[in-house]
């Protein structure tokens, strides 16, 4: 899971002991985990805010909240601080917060916004275009929204169904359907 460099525990300790509250810790957690606008985030925590389901671990002075959802995604994250001419960096890297690790136990939605990421939206960013899931319906149709050059894009259709829908429906058999829900009457940055 989440690694605390010793420097980094300094560095912490010293920010949580300016904050004047007794039981001040850290939570650690991403924003938008396994796509690719993730954002790893470490945020003071004063007693209280902690979530129910929250692991905890406890670090010399200080206790650092972990985010259960966002576990998966925080494999082989490093939290570290390097000393510099201006004082110094706090860094979270979080090597698998944008993809999530597909097992046995990944729930559909994982293993659609795998697929759209890894194999899907490397072809469609040569036009310009990203298609992202917006929701399973019923659970097993994926609900997408195509995006960039792909909204408003006269094939559009050709895309979803001999790509997107034939690409996602071959690997992950749980799914039922796709269906688009863009409104691509707005064809401003649309692909030609």
């Amino acid at each position: 899971m989440v690694t605390i460099t010793e420097s980094a525990q300094e560095y912490l300790n010293q920010l949580l002991a300016k904050q004047n509250c007794e039981g001040i810790g850290v939570r650690i957690f991403i924003l938008d985990a396994g796509t690719p606008r993730a954002e790893t985030c470490i945020s003071f925590c004063r007693p209280g805010e902690e979530k129910e389901d929250d692991e905890m671990k406890e670090y010399a002075g200080f206790k650092a909240f972990i985010d259960v959802p966002s576990i998966p995604f925080l494999e082989d994250a490093v939290v570290d601080f390097a000393k510099d001419s201006m004082g110094g960096q706090l860094t979270i890297k979080a090597p698998n917060s944008r993809l999530p690790r597909i097992t046995e136990e990944s729930s559909l939605e994982e293993r659609v916004n795998y697929v759209l990421y890894n194999e899907i939206n490397p072809g469609l960013a040569a036009h310009g275009g990203q298609v992202t899931l917006e929701e399973i319906h019923n659970e097993s149709i994926a609900v997408l929204r195509f995006g960039g050059g792909c909204q408003g894009c006269g094939m559009v259709d050709v895309t979803l169904k001999d790509g997107v829908e034939k690409t996602l429906l071959s690997q992950i058999p749980q799914l039922t359907g796709v269906r688009d829900v863009t409104d691509h009457s707005n064809t401003e940055n649309a692909y030609y």
